[in-house]
Order: C-alpha cells, then structure tokens, then sequence
C-alpha cells in the first residue's frame, strides 16, 4: 500500500482512516483490473498482519479491519479466492476487549458477508459462534452492530444454504455447461457450502448457555434453519431438544414465548412426518392387495372391464399433497386435486412426497422426554412438565411402537404427576396414563382370553371342583394362547416402577399403581405370577394404608392373583393375611372387616372361610386366635356378601354343609361365643344348649359378655328372622327355648337382657297351647344326637357332635391355662406398683356403665381379664361389695337355671302358668 494509505489507515480519527479505506478500495479496483492478483495478495496480508493483528494497536486494528472491508468491496465477485485471508483477522476482533474495534468487527464482517453473499457460509460456524458470543455483550452499540450482521447473515442462509456450492469446491468443467449457456450443472456429490451436520455440533456446545439474550439468539436460529424445507432440521432435534425444553424454565418471558413456539413447531412437524409415512405404507399395502386381487381375477377368467370399479378404487388410494409446506408451519394435509401435477407429485408409484425420506429418531426423543419428566417433576417446574406430557401422549399417534419399551420408564414417571398439586400437569397426566392404558391394552396380546380369566359371582361363590389330573392338562392346554408375532412388554419392569409407587405420599398415585397392576394381572396372568414372588409382601403391606380405596385396590389386586392361582398360593396367601393382623392388631381392628368382606365379594367365599379355619384350628397365639374368630363370626353373621354361606349352614341335611359346619366349629372353638352362635346359626340347638352347659363352669370375662350382648342384639336383626319364627313351635324346636333361657341367665341385668327378655315373654303365651292335654300321644322330638346314632350305620359323613365337645372343652381348657398365665403375670406387675393410687381406667368405666351394674370389672384394663378376688380387691370398698354379689348372682343363676331348663320347655310361660 501507498505511505499515505498506511498513514491513514492507522489515524486516531475515524474520517481519515475511512478517508483512507476509500483511496484503498480504489487501489484495489485497480489492480484487479490490471489483473495484478499478486499486488493483491500482498495488500490483503499487509491488512492482516501489520494492522489487523496488531492487538496492542488499537488504531491500526481499525484500521485493518475497515481495510479489509474496503478491499473486499473492491474485489466483489473476486473475494471468494481471497476470503481465507480475510475473514480470521476479523473473527479474531470479536474476541477484543476494546469494545469499539468489536463494532469495528462486525462493521468490517458486514461489508465482507454483504459482497461475498453464498461463500461466506463457508465460514458460517465461526460468524455463528462469534454472533452467539456478541448477543450477550455488555455494550449496547456493539449488540446492535452484532444484530445487524446477524439479520444479514440470516438472509443469506435463507436463500442459499440448502443449495450454494462454494466456486472454490465447484470444479471449473461443471460450472459451465457443455453448450456453453449460463446454465450450471452442479455434480450432487459435492457439498454444499454450509452443512447441517457440522453445525449440529456446535449448536450442542451453544445450546446449555443460561444467558436468556443468548438464548433468543439460538432460539431464533433454530426456527430459521427449520423454516428451510431442504435442510431437514428435523432430523437432528434430539441433538438440541433437551436444549429447548431447559429454555422453557427460563424466567425470560421472551425466552419462554419464542421457545414454546418453536417446540410447538417442531411437534406439528413430527406429527406431520409420520402421518406421511403412514399413509405411504397403508397405501403400498393396499395396491399390493389390488395387485393380488387383479391377479387372482385374471386367473379365474374375468376380464379387465369387469374390474373397473377396482382400478378407480387403486386410483383413489393414492397419497396426496400431505407434504411439508414451505414454512413448516402449517399442520393441514393438503386434500387431493383434479391437477395433474397435484397428483403426480402426490402418488406413491416413484414420486417424492416432501417429509417422506426424512428420519426422526423417535427413540431418543422419548428418552429425553422421560428425562426432562423426571427432572420437572422434581423441581416441580409446571411448565416443562406440561410440555413433556403434551409430547409423550401425542407420540401415542406418531410412534406407538416405540413406547412399548418406555412403559417401565413411564410409570415411573406419570403416575407420581397424576397426584399433582397443579391441575393442568395433573389433566396432563391422567390424559398420558389413560392413553398409555389403552395402548398396552390394544397392542400387547392377552396370555389368557378374557373370558377364562375372570369368575362369573356364581362360579365364584362355589367351593372350587376337584379335577383329575388328565382335566387340569386338558385345562391347562386349552388356555396355552397360538404364538402370535407382536411386540413385547417388559412386565418385571413394569412391577418394579409400580410397586415403587407405593411409598408415594398421595393417594391417587397409589391407587393407579394398583390399577396397572390388576390389568396387567388381566392380560398375563402366568408371567405376573412368577413376579408375584417380590410384590406380594408389599401387597400385603399395603392392606395397612390408611385411604380405604388403596386399601379396596390393593384387595381386587390380592384376589385376581388368587383367582389365578394354586392352592398352595391361596393358602399361603391366607397364612401370610393372618400373620399381618397378628402383628398389627389395629389394622385388624379398623380394616379387617373390610379386607375380608372385599375378599369374599371377589372370590369364593367358602374357599376363604375354609381355609382360615384351617389355619386358625392349628394356631398356637390363643387369644389372637379369639379374636380372629370373632370378627370371622360377626362377618359371617352380618355381611351381605355371605349369604350364600348361612344359607350353605343351615343345611346340615346336605354333606356339603355338615362338612362346612365341622370345619368352622373346630376352629370357632377358640371363641366360645362365635362357637355358640355358628350353632344358632346351623339350626343345631342341642348342640349350643350343650355348650351353654359347659359356659356356666368357664370364668365369665368383660369380653365374653359384651360379645353376648351384640349376640343378643343380632338375634333382633333380619339374619335370624328363621329363628325368632322357630319360637312358634316349641315343640319341634325345645332347645331353642333352652338355648335363649340360657343366655338370658348369662346376661347381667342390661339392656341386652330385657330385650331378650322381652321376646321371650312376646311368645310365652304359646306355652298354655302346649300345656293342655292332648287327645293323643305325641311323639316326642328326636335330639340330633340320637338321629347321628341312628344314620351311624348307614352314613359315616354325620357329624360327630360329641368329638366337637371335647374339641370344645380341650381347646377352652387351653385358653384358661394361657390366661391364668397371664393374669398370674399381671397381678405381680400390679403388686410392684402403688395400690392406693388405683383408678379405674375410661374403658373400664365404659364397660360398667355399659352393663348397667353387671359387676364384672377388670382391673387392669385387659378385655379379657376374668373377674377374680383379686381384681375386686383393688376396687374401692363400696365397689367390692357391689361387684362380689352382681357376679356371685350371675353365676349362681346361670347354673341354676340351666339344671332346671328342662322342665321350663313343656310350659314356656313358666310364671304366667303357676300363677
């Protein structure tokens, strides 16, 4: 360059160094017209090193760089061969402190993008990566200079980056045609100038920045590169969707809105995409069919004409215009046209339908969906969580195949957001569990047809048939599903995230988790059996939650595995139920009336009764086993689902009943009340008027007699209406008569008392009917007893009513020996403590006031204590003598009146007649 060039150029004023810049460029003008490309060369480096480079010189660097500008303006079309030189000096000032040479920079990259157009996408991932940087900075004139060279950069994009090839790349045979017109004839093999691929990189790298001008920055950048339909930036979204849905948290609401929008983009277009392959296939399939069809008419001997009706039909299935518009913004399938283009352009036979040869990893878009779930859930970030649920359940429509293997992964993840405290995440997620039910429903085969996998009520109510082993193979056989190709779910999986979500705090999550797991039960009974192994302890657990529609799931999950299962589970089942009200004595106070209703209203309920007979007969905790036994009795005295089962009991005549009968009474003996009830109950009079014999030698406890008092009381209620109508006809019936003298006698002067009192004396009068004298002998009723003995030799299923006594006997001779233990241990623990600080305790209290004066108390607030001397010894003195006579006078009249019971039968009114 000229001295005055040089001197100009490195001014401390900005009028000379331009002044100097124009004598330049016409230097420049010059030697290319002169064709003196070394001259040239040697201006360009001299630009670059001695005033562009120069970095502690801050007015050559302005200069160099407003030089450089100057001289590609001057060389226009000729700057291609030349840009290698020139545009890494001015990069490297955008990294400058001085903010003026920064504006500088992006002046000078102006002016140089401005005249080289196309070729400076050669260089775009540098004028990118040094725009992101600018879009952050600090100093207001030079953002606004970055932004102006950004807009310029982004119309070049706009018009040439899906198809400018760089004249440096072109080779010089193919630029002009062989005719020698203008025309270029570019080989497809070459690249072009700006490539997607190598700037995905680096849009990974930009895309974790926090800064939200920066953000905007590559928002905008990523909606501009989708806007061109050749680049197919589609293609690569997971490479920066994570990136945008970090952007959705930003508190930026102008990074929020942009992005929000440029994901709803990028879904339409996904969903686009595969609505274009998908009617593509569906249509190859179809004039496949048309193909065999015509195929299969032509051999049977019918002509063409005949099969017009077909040829329009394979005319109609062509695909229309269903390709990506222009913007890429539009989501509407464009409809078929009478236009001969529309249709050629829309027809499968070697068209190119836009979209269609475009791959979208739907794979590695869900797994980021699912990672941003997670994430959001955590942080409980309402916005990102409505947009993840928003993409999975729409990927139910554009790749249902690819779930299948998310399913584990989902449920992990959905159900936790089904109990939001947002309304909108938890529609959201309702709607994504919903759809991803039907979808497991529809697609994945069932195991066992419907049909067979579920109990009509009837068939569950009966005793389960026993089956030769020849029926059970054939059973078995017949149930094997045909091997059906189809995709496979990983039901271990899906155990392991439900049975999680168990210890989730809200009750909503809980519950779908049992509800997935009762319908996968439905689908694949056999391979949810072998899972059952790790669940089923948590399963029981849960029986312990404290929402009762957990605890009513929970139930129709433990009996649909039952139901599909052998005895040997069944039965393990019922132990294992057991051992959980053993252990936690209030769940079987407040939810074993429920668990074991549930379970008898979802499978048979004689099968349920006979089993925990079974194992309550053989349990060795005797006063959980009371207790047992006694919720057992009360429910199958009152609840509506066992009605079968008292009708079943009633009928001793039947050997089904007679072995139902023997089975419950053997374990009902650990009660002795539930054991006297089961007799009223199966009719069996003489048997419970044996029993109450036996009840006047066992001590009499508080909870003996309040069970006698609901006994009383349940006499009134519709369960017993056959009984109360056998009072008619004493005859046939004696011990009825005796059995409620009995009870009466038992009952200290309460409320259960006079309504027993009560009915008894409502039908004394039929006493002075049977008091009279006959005209003829009748004959007398026949005891159960004597019937067994008589039908002995011709039967040997009748039940052995005296083996039942003594199993009676033995079983309550244990329980005194067990709570004379206990009592002996309570008295020395009381003995250590302060007697004269003794107050009766609010249950205790309860109780006394409750049997009006009965005199059976109990000192230590045990309901099961037995009224001893030294239990009155530690009441009041007033108390004592109260409670010694009540008690005293209960016994003695019990046993009185059940030595004389006999002669009250013949004249029921027994007062009424002597008087």
């Amino acid at each position: 360059m000229d001295p005055s060039i040089q001197k100009a150029l490195n001014d401390k004023l900005y009028d000379k160094r331009k002044g100097g810049a124009l004598e330049l460029e016409a230097l420049v003008r010059e030697s290319i017209n002169n064709g003196d490309h070394e001259k040239i060369e040697k201006i360009i480096h001299q630009l670059c090193h001695d005033y562009a480079y120069a970095v502690h010189q801050q007015h050559a660097r302005n200069g160099g760089l407003i030089g450089l500008a100057a001289a590609s303006i001057a060389l226009g079309s000729e700057v291609a061969r030349y840009l290698e030189e020139i545009v890494p000096p001015v990069l490297a000032c955008f990294n400058d402190q001085d903010a003026r040479v920064r504006y500088y920079a992006c002046e000078s990259m102006y002016n140089i993008a401005k005249v080289a157009k196309g070729e400076i996408l050669v260089y775009f991932n540098e004028v990118f990566d040094a725009l992101c940087k600018l879009a952050a900075d600090s100093e207001m004139s030079v953002k606004n200079g970055a932004e102006l060279l950004d807009r310029l950069v982004k119309d070049i994009v706009s018009e040439s980056a899906a198809s400018y090839v760089s004249v440096l790349r072109t080779p010089e045979e193919s630029i002009v045609s062989p005719n020698g017109d203008d025309d270029t004839a570019v080989p497809p093999d070459i690249p072009t100038a700006f490539s997607l691929p190598k700037f995905i990189p680096l849009l990974q790298e930009r895309i974790n920045v926090i800064n939200p001008f920066t953000r905007t920055f590559l928002v905008s950048w990523i909606t501009l590169l989708d806007s061109i339909p050749d680049l197919e930036l589609v293609s690569h979204l997971p490479s920066f969707l994570g990136g945008l849905f970090k952007f959705l948290s930003d508190p930026n609401q102008d990074v929020h809105t942009q992005t929000q929008a440029a994901l709803e983009r990028f879904l339409a277009e996904v969903k686009k995409i595969a609505r274009i392959k998908r009617g593509i296939a569906e249509s190859k399939k179809s004039q496949l069919g048309d193909v065999k069809r015509s195929d299969s008419s032509i051999k049977s001997g019918r002509s063409p004409a005949s099969d017009a009706s077909s040829a329009s039909d394979v005319e109609s299935t062509r695909v229309q215009g269903d390709g990506l518009d222009k913007d890429r913004g539009s989501d509407a399938v464009e409809s078929g046209s009478d236009s001969d283009t529309e249709q050629d352009s829309g027809t499968v036979d070697g068209d190119w339908i836009p979209g269609q040869d475009v791959e979208v990893d739907h794979t590695k878009i869900l797994d980021i969906l699912l990672l941003f779930l997670t994430n959001s859930h955590a942080y409980a970030d309402e916005e990102v969580q409505l947009t993840t649920l928003r993409w999975i359940d729409s990927f139910f429509e554009i790749s249902p195949e690819d779930m299948l293997q998310f399913v584990p992964r989902l449920l992990s993840q959905v159900l936790p957001a089904v109990s939001s405290d947002m309304e909108p995440v938890r529609s959201a997620a309702n709607r994504v569990n919903a759809s991803l039910k039907d979808y497991i429903d529809s697609t994945v085969e069932d195991e066992v047809p419907r049909q067979e996998s579920f109990l009509t009520p009837a068939a569950a109510a009966q005793p389960p048939p026993t089956r030769s082993m020849e029926s059970k193979q054939s059973l078995a056989s017949s149930r094997v599903p045909s091997p059906k190709p189809g995709p496979e779910l990983d039901y271990e999986g899906c155990v392991n995230a439900l049975t999680l979500q168990f210890l989730n705090e809200h009750v909503d999550t809980r519950v779908a988790a049992l509800g997935w797991l009762i319908m996968l039960h439905h689908k694949a009974p056999r391979k949810m059996q072998s899972i059952n192994d790790g669940t089923f302890p948590a399963l029981l657990k849960t029986l312990s939650d404290p929402a009762e529609a957990v605890v009513t799931r929970d139930l129709q999950l433990l009996s649909e595995i039952s139901r599909n299962s052998d005895d040997s589970f069944f039965t393990s089942f019922m132990v294992n139920l057991l051992k959980l009200f053993a252990t936690d004595r209030r769940l079987l106070g407040t939810r074993g009336n429920l668990i074991i209703r549930q379970l008898c209203n979802t499978l048979s309920a004689e099968r349920i009764y006979r089993t925990l007979a079974d194992c309550l007969e053989k349990d060795e905790d005797i006063e959980f086993a009371s207790i047992m036994v006694q919720n057992l009795n009360n429910n199958l005295i009152t609840a509506p689902e066992l009605a079968d089962l008292r009708k079943r009991l009633r009928n001793l005549e039947a050997k089904d009943g007679r072995t139902f009968f023997q089975m419950l009474f053997r374990a009902w003996c650990h009660n002795s009340v539930a054991t006297f009830s089961l007799c009223l109950l199966a009719q069996a009079y003489e048997q419970a008027y044996h029993l109450l014999q036996i009840f006047a030698d066992l001590e009499m406890t508080v909870d003996m007699l309040i069970q006698i008092d609901k006994l009383v009381q349940l006499l009134e209620s519709p369960v017993f209406t056959y009984l109360r109508l056998q009072l008619l006809e004493p005859d046939r019936f004696p011990f009825l008569y005796k059995c409620l003298y009995g009870l009466l006698m038992l009952l200290p002067q309460s409320s259960a008392f006079a309504a027993l009192k009560n009915r008894l004396n409502s039908v004394s009068a039929i006493g002075y009917l049977h008091g009279a004298p006959r005209t003829a002998p009748t004959t007398p009723a026949v005891s159960s007893f004597e019937r067994t003995n008589r039908l002995k030799a011709r039967e040997e299923d009748q039940i052995k009513w005296m083996e039942l006594l003594d199993k009676f006997k033995a079983v309550q001779e244990r329980a005194r020996r067990y709570q004379r233990g206990q009592n002996h241990l309570s008295d020395e623990t009381m003995a250590s403590s302060d007697r004269t600080s003794f107050t009766l305790t609010a249950p205790v209290q309860k109780t006394i006031s409750m049997l009006e004066g009965a005199g059976v108390a109990n000192g230590s607030g045990r309901a099961a204590r037995p009224v001893t001397g030294q239990t009155l010894g530690r009441l009041p003195p007033a108390q004592q003598t109260t409670q010694t006579q009540q008690v005293a006078g209960t016994h003695s009249r019990a046993r009185s009146s059940l030595s004389h019971l006999g002669r009250v039968v013949g004249g029921v009114g027994g007062r009424k007649s002597k008087r």
